[in-house]
């Protein structure tokens, strides 16, 4: 199998899909007040901006825009990835055995290893995104409107005034996005 290379386009904006191993589990949702604390402390030693995240019990998706002289989202995620199980192990909520598959080089995860990635092309394709990310607890059958879930940039988008309050109660979004 032929190694996959990353895009690295410094600057650039990036949707994200990342999943638990465990697509039952319910870590992020169950202790999102660490998830986001992990992702403060990523942000604050490699910084990027989050134009649009939703949290789900057992995945995540993200809109990121780099800064113009760093592509490097890998690392950005590796470090959300490892301090967050990091802070499950801590908490005592992974038992030994609920840490195993170890990795390829040893370490201990709740996640998958791989993540999906899609480089934004425009600004279509970013409002594409936009929307899918914020009608996903629709689809998945979380809630009824967008706007009942509370783990959600589609509150920060209602109180700037960029959606209504009533957005994402019954139309589906199209295309492909990485699930």
């Amino acid at each position: 199998m032929p190694n996959y290379i990353r895009a690295d386009a410094a600057g650039a904006t990036f949707f994200f899909t990342l999943t638990l191993q465990d697509r039952g589990a319910r870590y992020l949702v169950d202790h999102v007040t660490e998830l986001r604390a992990c992702l403060r402390t990523v942000k604050e030693r490699h910084p990027f901006d989050i134009e649009a995240m939703v949290v789900l019990p057992e995945h995540i998706h993200a809109l990121w825009r780099l800064p113009v002289d760093d592509g490097d989202y890998s690392t950005r995620w590796m470090l959300l990835k490892q301090s967050f199980t990091r802070r499950l192990t801590e908490l005592g909520v992974l038992a030994p055995e609920a840490e195993k598959p170890k990795g390829r080089r040893g370490e201990r995860s709740v996640w998958q290893r791989r993540f999906w990635e899609h480089q934004v092309t425009d600004e279509a394709d970013f409002a594409r995104h936009v929307d899918y990310i914020h009608f996903n607890p629709v689809k998945h059958g979380w809630v009824l409107r967008a706007r009942d879930w509370p783990y959600s940039s589609l509150h920060r988008f209602v109180r700037e005034g960029k959606l209504p309050a009533d957005w994402g109660i019954s139309a589906a979004i199209e295309g492909e996005f990485g699930e």
